[in-house]
């Protein structure tokens, strides 16, 4: 008899806009139960919550009460869902969007929910996407590289403004009354694990990925020091040595079992990223397996037993993804929040009516006018840059751009250009690895994008090569069930339960070669765009006249 067959974990997905809670059973991997929680806030955007205080460009903020309410809500909800009882939930483990970063007391305190500072913006959480920090990673990388930092090269020669040293950074240098009463910088990633066992831990992925931990250690105290000299003991926020990942950070405490209706004492895996733990419900952690996670923005992560230098990709840590192995990240900034930005602000209200008349949705009506035509019917060809560039330019003050448009290009062409403008991006990626000896042998997809079968079949004639799917439709919070049954003892390491629990579909999306011809011409004008503006000379300046123009309290009222 299978001792794991009636025992169960959950995994709790905390993403950009909701959280989900899955349960999990630990003998194979099943799903049995599912719930989703909306954050109230959503993305704090444009001001503080109530009509507070109005936030400038590129910032992006969020409530670690919505959080919270994951945890009452949605693990609850799923585990009834799942008609278990919360006597078999033998884990949990948890994954978060990053580098979602907030300042807090030495008692994890939020500083935003304090009341002396719930006004000030800087006390909020940063979510990944919070861009305004990028004169500071200007100046990180800048400094950096002058200095010869052995750990530069080891970020593809960049950091990034989503990163905690260059957020951390910005607050210093914007409000220093904050930065000083922050006594802890810390991962949303290992505050939620904090809120659930009462103990402070720090998880060796966003230690490594995120906030430039390297051969164990942080940046020096010198560097900091020629950065700011105020600056120097920012890495004593950062918390203790980082703990492995599928490791026990603790056990539910009293107040979080009330939470989520859970026994107290209920082991808690140590906190993970939400691109990064998805490689073990893919079953993919062994070396060349690169899952690509894509939803608002895509993460490419890979095990290798391979050290190298990679031109612009987001890192490459020892233990990162699975221990043992150098885990590799690269990433698209904007790829599901590309076509969304494109629906909700360019599409006339005639397709929005016929697509309601067809019962499809606005991005159902789109594909499928899109996936009628043949490659380079539109005569365009785009950069994937709305939300800057991660992989392989590290330049989140780049902007996107489109070519070829004519007074006959209609929404479905520049929708289609899009969708490939982000496969072209996949494929700089792919391409910049192997030209540095990191050899791509599988490329697996997992998110909500890959319910768009015309999205992925133009990805596989892209990359010219196969692409299978993940086999769950919640691959992160799968993924952190798979490390809350290893923190559990249910399994010895990541890779065991992996193929455990873990597993793709039997969809296997492949390369047409008359398209994939077609699409090579195409890439070639893509490279071409991207090589001219890669220096963000023209796109940079646009983006200091957009800041110029929108600073809090430079409007004037137009005369009547």
């Amino acid at each position: 008899m299978n001792v794991n067959s009636d025992r169960y974990t959950v995994g709790v997905d905390f993403g950009t806009l909701s959280g989900r809670a899955v349960v999990v059973r630990v003998s194979d991997g099943a799903e049995v139960g599912s719930a989703v929680h909306e954050y109230a806030h959503r993305v704090i955007e444009d001001r503080l919550p109530g009509g507070g205080a109005p936030l400038g460009p590129d910032w992006a903020l969020q409530s670690p009460e919505d959080w919270r309410d994951v945890l009452r809500t949605a693990v609850p909800e799923a585990v009834a869902a799942a008609g278990v009882s919360p006597s078999q939930i033998i884990g949990l483990g948890t994954d978060f969007t990053a580098c979602t970063v907030l300042p807090a007391t030495a008692d994890g305190t939020p500083l935003c929910e304090l009341e002396e500072f719930t006004g000030r913006p800087h006390a909020w959480p940063k979510l990944w996407k919070h861009h305004s920090a990028q004169p500071h990673a200007d100046r990180i990388n800048a400094v950096a590289a002058r200095r010869g930092e052995s750990w530069l090269p080891r970020y593809g020669g960049k950091i990034s403004s989503e990163w905690s040293f260059a957020k951390g950074l910005q607050v210093l240098q914007e409000d220093p009354e904050i930065y000083d009463r922050a006594e802890r910088w810390i991962e949303a990633a290992d505050w939620i694990v904090w809120e659930l066992t009462g103990v402070e831990t720090r998880n060796v992925c966003t230690a490594g990925y995120k906030a430039v931990r390297q051969d164990g250690q942080y940046p020096s105290k010198e560097f900091l020091a020629e950065l700011d000299p105020g600056f120097t003991g920012f890495t004593a926020k950062l918390g203790g040595e980082p703990s492995p990942l599928g490791g026990l950070a603790g056990r539910l405490t009293a107040r979080a079992a009330e939470w989520t209706k859970l026994p107290e004492g209920t082991p808690i895996s140590v906190g993970n990223v939400d691109a990064h733990v998805t490689s073990a419900a893919a079953d993919a952690v062994r070396p060349g397996q690169m899952v690509a996670i894509m939803g608002t923005s895509t993460c490419h992560v890979m095990p290798s037993d391979t050290l190298a230098e990679v031109p612009g990709m987001c890192g490459v840590v020892r233990d990162g993804i699975v221990p043992g192995l150098w885990g590799y990240e690269a990433g698209q900034s904007g790829v599901g929040d590309i076509f969304g930005w494109f629906v909700e602000t360019s599409v006339p209200g005639s397709y929005e009516r016929e697509a309601e008349r067809r019962g499809l949705s606005v991005h159902g009506y789109l594909t499928e006018l899109a996936a009628a035509q043949p490659v380079g019917r539109h005569g365009l060809v785009a950069l994937d840059w709305h939300n800057g560039n991660r992989s392989v330019l590290v330049d989140h003050n780049l902007s996107a751009v489109v070519v070829g448009q004519t007074l006959a290009t209609r929404p479905e062409d520049t929708y289609r250009a899009l969708i490939e403008a982000t496969a072209f991006g996949a494929r700089t990626i792919v391409e910049t690895f192997e030209a540095s000896g990191v050899a791509v042998t599988d490329f697996v997809a997992a998110g909500g994008l890959i319910k768009n079968r015309f999205l992925m079949q133009v990805y596989a004639d892209v990359l010219r090569r196969p692409i299978s799917v993940i086999g769950s439709e919640q691959g992160c919070a799968l993924g952190s069930a798979i490390h809350a049954a290893v923190a559990a003892g249910a399994y010895p390491d990541i890779t065991a339960a992996s193929a455990a629990m873990g597993g793709r579909g039997e969809t296997v999306y492949r390369p047409d070669p008359g398209r994939a011809d077609a699409y090579d011409r195409l890439y070639a004008e893509y490279r071409r765009l991207h090589d001219h503006f890669a220096d963000g000379a023209m796109l940079h300046g646009l983006r200091a006249l957009r800041y110029e123009a929108s600073r809090p309290g430079d409007e004037k009222e137009e005369d009547a």
